[in-house]
């Protein structure tokens, strides 16, 4: 390849769309603005700027807290697992650990751990290690004759920590 044969993606870039330049265009005339009123002159901003004075948004008063450090964990729900177990992408006989849940396609990533929640139906005796898991979860798992444990070796060794 040369750099005289580089070229962008078919689709990638579009053109961006030239108004008010004559009727031909589609886009002529009054370009897309309507007739009179505030909207089609240049020089407005409705949607916040008013005129030098405090905006609502501002004057308003804020509410809650959102912690910056806080866990983000990815959720699986238990027919997932079964779908997955049923289609033969995870092994029922292998413990199901984080990484098999992740290679196997059902997440993405694991993010700060996997939880899993109750969900659907599990028929399949199975053993689960992940970071979280619902009561729900844990019960279905074991009338099913499984067992899921759930390991916060990470949380809670960063909350000692602190």
């Amino acid at each position: 390849m040369k750099l005289n044969e580089l070229r962008d993606n078919p689709g990638a870039s579009k053109k961006k769309v030239r108004v008010g330049r004559g009727p031909g265009s589609g886009v002529g005339k009054t370009a897309g603005r309507g007739i009179k009123g505030q909207k089609s002159r240049s020089g407005v901003a409705i949607g916040g700027y008013e005129g030098g004075q405090m905006p609502l948004y501002m004057r308003l008063p804020k509410r809650g807290f959102n912690k910056p450090n806080r866990k983000e964990y990815a959720v699986v729900n238990l027919g997932l697992i079964q779908k997955f177990i049923d289609s033969g992408r995870i092994d029922a006989g292998q413990p199901i650990t984080e990484e098999v849940l992740v290679s196997s396609g059902v997440l993405r990533r694991a993010r700060d751990g996997i939880r899993v929640l109750s969900k659907g139906e599990i028929t399949s005796s199975v053993t689960i290690n992940v970071t979280g898991a619902s009561a729900g979860a844990v019960a279905a798992v074991s009338a099913a004759g499984g067992t899921l444990t759930v390991s916060r070796a990470t949380e809670s060794a960063e909350d000692t920590a602190a």
